[in-house]
């Protein structure tokens, strides 16, 4: 291999960044030429991808301008798309650039939802093509020299910069190709073989031997600590460990202190200390020895060996003739000095050298965030004093129509409709009367049944996945290692809650209004009548005309002009505050850009002072002015009540007209409120239509998740060493010979497969050695067996022996469970080192075999083996 050290690529699944970036620009930004500009942005990031980790990439700078640039991108993205488990949900799925897999577990790999994790990887990518372009460059040369220092120190700082980040980055254990003490040794190497580069430029330059000393003492420096890192941690994966990287190392490391050595052999020449030179260069060749004998497969060293072998012959036949200066032993030397020209590069994005970004104009997430707050606070500071404007306003109504004014000034004839009157009933005709009312209040439970579904379905998605995940986490135990659902959904389930108590809240007022309506529904629909019919429901009284002209109706009529007056005021301002805009973005982008950070609460209120402080006051003043009018209101109809004819006529027409007054005031009131519920919904509509978008593509983005993991699952426990356990019988264990013969040694069941098994399995104890035989033994075989012949020759077959049926347990004798054997038989022969079966010869004095019965018959007196068993003896 070369004796420059590469990383491999890792591999990324493919990911469609179009559809849920789309979506999330379609729904956050209006429709229009900044929503069209974005679209085709994300379409482009999509393509950027896939040109960056889509197809194989060639080593050469280029290639790496495309990943770069990626990375940029992803960099300047993520502050502006809400990338989260439980907002843009995108999984990302990654192999292990170091592990090759398995036949049927495939390759290790990780899929998760952070854009973090997506920057890690691609970052490891760039520092893994930057190390393969150092490579190939030619070394020869100053230019190739010059790459490949720079492309060393960007991969050496690359792989730094992702120790330092990828566990906050992640918030789970990362693969072993990106965990930190795997990314830590690779910055380690990168940055070695940097300083590598710089000892062979100054060599090739013919620099100052100690110059040059330096320098590889510090080159060899890097390499041990690198080797150190490799060799006392388990965090580089085995196959690159072992046949890479730590033989590459621990050559480096001898032959650049071998070089080390060298040059200051040259430097002690010169300054006439000769034993010193001798000194190290015997270390120097004991350095060169050690890589030829150990390494030499992976780095030669022979023009170093016989450069340094001629430099210490003629040293020492030097120092023999001429000078006999004494050679100090290697650690009395004085240590060589280290020169560091080498630096990680720093990763500060952009990397890129023509990056331009797709989402220039897009605001970021955090500004986004504060102009929602700013956006609520401003809403709440026009709602509160709109909302003090309109009380006030209400108050003053109720306080006339309690007082029946204007009514009481203009019936002073008694006996027609008060113009007021008149004027309301007409303007109720005009905004539909009763049927308005009735239709708004019709539709409001159908809209707030719709609101309900949607709320509820959407909570819904999250109860079945979280239900599917607990079961999984059941099941699989700590392998499933996702974060759970019930934690993922917390803010979601918040977010639900809280709609929920606002549509409770809504019933409620929904509630209150009808009440309302229903009490003031009589007086509302004879304001709905024809004029005719409202002057004939309306009682007469007895004409007062002698007021007409008086001091207290002018007053009266001057008071409620002024009142008037001041509710006109108050409607000109409700329009300019509503209509107040100020585009804090500006400020939130600058604050952002100079502090890093945005403190929107001091910025939002200081602004909001300035806008709205001058109406706050003004609202102020017309509340005191009103009090004061109100006041002089009732201290001049007291006057005028007095003046006026009191009988029960006149107290019934009176009561009439201001329920009148206040059935008109409420009729407003009610409309209002009723259009303000029914846009309320609708707008509610939408935005639980975001939500239910928002729990859907979270669901959905979990479920592919889920597979993912499953998938994974499926692999790992394909990859993982199976030990199955065999159940064997007892008759295959302690196998059972017929009664009359000899019984078989032991033997293994599956000999292969438990040479196989990782862990040893325990074996039957030892048989016991065979006693002597005697014919008495046999205490199974009857009395009357005819006297044995020849060996050759069988006697007839004797009858079965009175015992159970089943497989035969004879003893040996003082051995309960065993049967004897007979002398000088040895069960292992048969069948082992291929050699032949050999004729059992009977000892003297004993019984020959039974003769064999016809062919497909069983002998007697031997119990029939199950057709299923094994033979006892080995086959040929």
């Amino acid at each position: 291999m070369a004796t420059f050290i590469s990383v491999p690529l890792k591999k990324a699944s493919e990911v469609d960044l179009v559809k849920p970036l789309s979506k999330f620009v379609t729904t956050t930004y209006p429709a229009g030429e900044e929503q069209g500009e974005y679209i085709r942005a994300v379409e482009e990031l999509n393509k950027l991808r896939k040109n960056a980790l889509g197809r194989p990439l060639d080593k050469h700078e280029s290639s790496l301008e495309i990943l770069l640039r990626y990375y940029d991108q992803l960099c300047a993205v993520e502050a502006k798309f809400p990338f989260s488990e439980n907002q843009l949900c995108l999984t990302f799925t990654w192999k292990d650039a170091f592990d090759k897999g398995s036949l049927f577990g495939g390759s290790v790999k990780l899929a998760l939802a952070s854009l973090g994790y997506e920057k890690t990887c691609v970052l490891f990518n760039a520092a893994a093509l930057a190390s393969q372009i150092a490579t190939e460059q030619n070394l020869d040369n100053d230019e190739g020299l010059k790459a490949a220092a720079k492309y060393y120190q960007l991969a050496s700082g690359a792989f730094g910069h992702i120790k330092d980040t990828v566990l906050s980055a992640l918030n789970r254990e990362p693969t072993m190709d990106i965990s930190p003490e795997t990314v830590g040794t690779l910055s380690i190497i990168m940055l070695a073989q940097a300083q590598e580069v710089f000892f062979l430029k100054a060599t090739s330059d013919k620099m100052k031997d100690a110059v040059i000393a330096k320098l590889a003492n510090q080159a060899a420096d890097f390499y041990g600590d690198a080797f150190k890192q490799c060799q006392y941690k388990d965090n580089l994966p085995k196959y690159f460990y072992f046949q890479e990287v730590l033989p590459v190392l621990a050559a480096k490391h001898c032959i650049l202190q071998a070089n080390a050595e060298l040059h200051q052999s040259i430097l002690a020449k010169q300054k006439k200390r000769f034993g010193e030179e001798i000194a190290r260069l015997q270390h120097a060749a004991e350095l060169v020895k050690t890589v030829a004998s150990r390494y030499d497969e992976y780095v030669s060293v022979k023009d170093l060996t016989e450069k340094i072998n001629r430099a210490l012959t003629a040293a020492k036949k030097d120092n023999d003739f001429i000078y006999h200066d004494r050679v100090p032993e290697v650690k009395d030397l004085e240590h060589i000095g280290k020169a560091a020209l080498v630096k990680a590069t720093s990763i500060t994005p952009p990397l890129s050298q023509k990056f331009t970004d797709l989402f220039e104009k897009m605001v970021p997430m955090a500004v986004q965030h504060s102009m929602s707050i700013y956006n609520q606070r401003k809403a709440e500071t026009v709602n509160r004093l709109v909302g003090t404007m309109r009380e006030a306003t209400n108050l003053c109504n109720g306080v006339l129509a309690s007082l029946n004014l204007p009514a009481a000034l203009e019936d002073l004839s008694g006996d027609s409709i008060p113009q007021s009157i008149a004027e309301k009933a007409r303007s109720i005709v005009q905004q539909g009367g009763l049927q308005s009312i009735e239709q708004l209040i019709k539709d409001l439970p159908e809209l707030l049944t719709r609101n309900r579904e949607i709320l509820d379905e959407s909570l819904k998605m999250l109860d079945d996945e979280e239900t599917t995940d607990n079961e999984l986490r059941t099941k699989f135990n700590q392998r499933w290692n996702r974060t759970p659902s019930g934690d993922l959904y917390k803010p979601l389930r918040a977010e639900g809650a809280n709609f929920r108590n606002i549509l409770d809240k809504a019933v409620q007022a929904d509630q209150v209004v009808k009440d309302r309506y229903n009490t003031h529904c009589e007086m509302i629909t004879l304001l709905c009548k024809p004029e005719n019919e409202l002057n004939a429901a309306i009682p007469s009284a007895n004409p007062t005309r002698t007021l007409q002209g008086s001091e207290v109706v002018n007053v009266l009529r001057s008071q409620l002009a002024q009142l008037d007056e001041l509710k006109k005021e108050r409607e000109t301002m409700e329009g300019e505050i509503k209509a107040v805009t100020f585009d804090m973005s500006t400020a939130f982008l600058t604050a952002l850009a100079q502090d890093g950070a945005i403190n929107e609460e001091q910025l939002s209120l200081s602004q909001l002072d300035q806008l709205y402080g001058a109406y706050n006051q003004r609202v102020q003043a017309s509340l005191r002015t009103q009090e004061e009018l109100l006041g002089q209101v009732q201290t001049s109809h007291q006057e005028f009540s007095s003046l006026k004819q009191s009988n029960t006529e006149a107290n019934q027409r009176e009561e009439v007209l201001k329920k009148l007054a206040s059935a008109h005031d409420s009729y407003v009131e009610i409309s209002s409120n009723l259009r303000e519920g029914t846009k309320f919904y609708n707008d509610l509509t939408e935005i639980l239509l975001k939500f239910q978008n928002k729990c859907s593509d979270i669901v959905f983005a979990r479920k592919t998740e889920r597979d993912e993991l499953l998938k994974e699952l499926q692999q790992s426990i394909a990859r993982e060493p199976s030990a199955p356990s065999f159940n064997v019988p007892a008759y295959q264990s302690n196998p059972a010979p017929p009664a009359a013969g000899p019984t078989p040694a032991p033997r293994t069941v599956f000999p292969q497969q438990a040479q196989q098994q990782p862990e040893a399995k325990p074996q039957p104890p030892a048989r016991p050695p065979p006693p002597s035989f005697t014919p008495q033994a046999a205490s199974t075989a009857p009395t009357n067996v005819p006297p044995t012949g020849p060996p050759n020759t069988n006697p007839p077959p004797v009858a079965p022996a009175s015992q159970a049926q089943g497989p035969p347990y004879p003893t040996y004798q003082g051995y309960p469970g065993y049967f004897q054997m007979p002398m000088g038989y040895n069960p292992y022969a048969y069948g082992q080192y291929n050699m032949p079966y050999m004729p059992y010869q009977a000892s003297p004095g004993q019984g020959g075999y039974p003769g064999a019965p016809p062919a497909g018959q069983p002998y007697h007196g031997y119990p029939q083996q199950p057709p299923q068993q094994q033979p006892y003896y080995p086959q040929q």
